[in-house]
């Protein structure tokens, strides 16, 4: 019998080395420690290094110059882009004069009879009410002009998300090639697509529904191609078992199947192109957006408000009808349900008609109301009693003065003093803790391009107003949604004005910022908090709300208060959630931050506005290249893996 001996204990490493994210850490110290001190000795100052950096305002001068020198001659702008460029011109011209010809009774008839046989008798009286309002404050002949562009752009938006939706949703391969495109679409600001789509096609409605469906289209794309592959694989196979062909199951099964997650599209696709569409004034769209344009740039904050309360009401009702279409799929048909789609279009064309006859077509004047001059007078009086010298608090824009001077101003003095090669260090580390070695490696070199395009400075500068920005930003969120988790009351009259808020297109959010604080980089980032607030908001809430009821009853079980409950249950269950309203946070923020060019936000946002001023296609090509880099760099930080996500739950 072989003799038992007593094995020798294996050497194990202790506990806290068995974890991810310390392994990681320990590899990364061992990295910094050799790269570091070779880093230092090399490149001491903290500004990248011109030897790294390659000019391309030369080659692009060069092409913006010869673009504009070939535009009325070159067979490519004659017999294509000038094709598209007179189609574009001719739909929105042609819807623009039926609504003209329907007169103002006949759009809101119309409009509100539609609203009524989707979502009943209360929608249909707010969407006249709306319609009327836009009479009532003078805006009738610009929400027409936007109302006929917008016709246009989400139709094309529509067709050509629907298409590449389709060709994501049934190639593996196109879903490859497509995901990296549309990631990049998303993550670019609304101002980086303007200036190509000028160059090409000039200042006018073509570029601005052209730069509309380039950036309301991703949405419909994806959410279709989500839909055709969410479909019910048994309810497939067994369309295929009846010998259908591949055609029949995408007409017959696989379409129908997304109709839900193609309506969803639809509404984000008509809230992106009207948020584009007014942004697009600066290039020559006309309507509501060039009149909040026109006067924010005269500090006409009446004016302003005056037009941009159309926009917004457009956008609730419009929200609200596609909103309503989609969660009424699937309920059983009304009785007589197409007779009543033809009495409500007679209705319409009657009411058209009869506003003909009248010769009630144009809104009457004497039924406007000027709502500029009270508008401004409030404000004069906000800007002598509120703007600065109030005691104990101080004014509105001593808060502006004190924003920037103590966190603006230091977080980007800060960044800028920072080695390059630690900020790029620094966004390898947050992106390898929070994703994979590849995630780390998109962001580290998202971040280096930024430094070889040559405005490195600026795009700090712009960075800091985004740090700043989503710390505001996740504070106030998180804070109002776990008290909306928490109370259901609060919840109720919470609900409404975040409905308002995330409806507004980002433009309309510069008018009150500009009012309170006048121009700088506080208020653009006062907008970007007030435009990114809502999601963070409604994101926090639903993660909150969806945390396991059983985990809560064991937790209170055992005698755990309520702020126990939330520190220890309730916040580690809805990790994935706060993860994710971080980096909508983030993603939101950026946009409008650039916007606040506008309003004096400078860095990146002030290179993209000139280079749209001045026609200067380096300048502003290469600082929309830079807010790419910056966007991609910031969605990578801040989204964990699939994996990581479902390890956080």
């Amino acid at each position: 019998m072989a003799a038992v001996t007593a094995a020798a204990p294996r050497a194990t490493a202790p506990g806290f080395l068995k974890r991810p994210v310390v392994r990681k850490l320990l590899l990364l110290a061992l990295v910094a420690a050799i790269l570091v001190p070779l880093a230092n000795a090399r490149w001491a100052s903290g500004t990248w290094p011109s030897a790294l950096t390659v000019d391309f305002s030369e080659p692009l001068t060069r092409t913006s110059d010869w673009i504009i020198d070939n535009r009325d001659s070159h067979p490519l702008f004659l017999y294509f882009f000038g094709h598209i460029s007179n189609a574009v011109v001719i739909c929105v011209r042609a819807v623009y004069l039926v609504l003209l010809a329907a007169g103002w009774a006949g759009v809101t008839a119309a409009a509100s009879l539609i609203a009524w046989r989707v979502a009943g008798l209360r929608l249909a009286t707010g969407t006249a009410a709306a319609f009327l309002a836009c009479g009532f404050l003078g805006m009738w002949i610009p929400t027409m002009q936007t109302l006929a562009l917008m016709i246009v752009a989400v139709l094309a938006s529509v067709v050509v998300g629907m298409l590449l939706g389709l060709a994501a949703g049934l190639s593996d391969r196109m879903d490859r090639v497509l995901r990296p495109v549309l990631d990049t679409m998303q993550v670019l600001p609304a101002f980086a697509y303007l200036l190509p789509v000028v160059l090409v096609f000039g200042i006018g409605v073509p570029a601005a529904v052209l730069a509309t469906v380039v950036y309301a289209a991703p949405p419909m794309a994806r959410l279709t191609a989500l839909g055709l592959r969410g479909a019910d694989k048994e309810v497939l196979e067994a369309v295929e078992s009846l010998g259908a062909t591949a055609r029949q199951r995408l007409l017959t099964a696989r379409i129908p199947l997304a109709r839900k997650e193609l309506l969803l599209g639809l509404n984000q696709t008509i809230m992106m192109a009207l948020s584009m569409a007014v942004i697009a004034s600066v290039i020559g769209a006309g309507g509501l957006g060039d009149r909040v344009y026109q006067a924010l740039a005269s500090v006409d904050v009446g004016a302003a408000l005056a037009a941009g309360i159309p926009i917004v009401l457009l956008a609730v009702v419009l929200d609200r009808v596609t909103c309503a279409a989609g969660e009424s799929l699937g309920d059983e048909p009304q009785p007589n349900g197409r007779a009543r789609w033809l009495y409500a279009l007679v209705a319409a064309v009657a009411v058209a008609v009869a506003g003909r006859l009248l010769g009630r077509l144009d809104w009457p004047d004497a039924w406007t109301l000027n709502i500029a001059e009270p508008v401004n007078r409030a404000v004069d009086w906000m800007t002598a009693h509120l703007y600065s010298g109030v005691p104990v608090i101080g004014g509105t824009a001593d808060w502006a003065a004190h924003f920037t001077t103590w966190v603006l101003d230091p977080v980007r003095d800060g960044l800028q003093w920072l080695p390059w090669w630690s900020v790029l260090l620094i966004v390898a580390t947050l992106a390898w803790l929070i994703g994979t070695w590849r995630t780390a490696l998109t962001a580290v070199l998202a971040m280096a391009a930024i430094g070889v395009l040559g405005v490195w400075g600026p795009s700090l500068d712009t960075l800091s107003q985004v740090l700043a920005a989503v710390a505001v930003t996740l504070v106030l969120g998180f804070a109002t949604g776990i008290a909306a988790a928490r109370s259901d009351r609060f919840e109720r009259l919470l609900r409404p004005v975040l409905d308002v808020f995330q409806t507004m297109p980002q433009f309309v959010y510069l008018i009150p910022v500009v009012a309170l604080f006048g121009v700088g980089r506080a208020p653009a980032v006062a907008a970007a908090v007030v435009y990114a607030l809502p999601a963070v908001v409604r994101i926090t809430t639903q993660g909150l709300r969806q945390v396991d009821p059983a985990a809560l009853e064991s937790s209170r079980s055992l005698g755990a208060t309520p702020a126990q409950q939330l520190r220890q249950v309730q916040l580690p269950l809805a990790r994935p959630a706060l993860l994710l309203a971080v980096n909508q946070g983030v993603v939101l923020v950026l946009a409008v931050v650039i916007i606040g060019g506008l309003v004096g936000g400078g860095a990146l946002g002030y290179d993209v506005v000139f280079g749209l001023a001045q026609g200067d296609l380096a300048t502003g090509l290469v600082a929309g290249a830079a807010i790419v880099c910056l966007g991609l760099m910031l969605d990578r930080v801040t989204q964990p893996t699939g994996r990581r996500a479902k390890k956080g739950a």
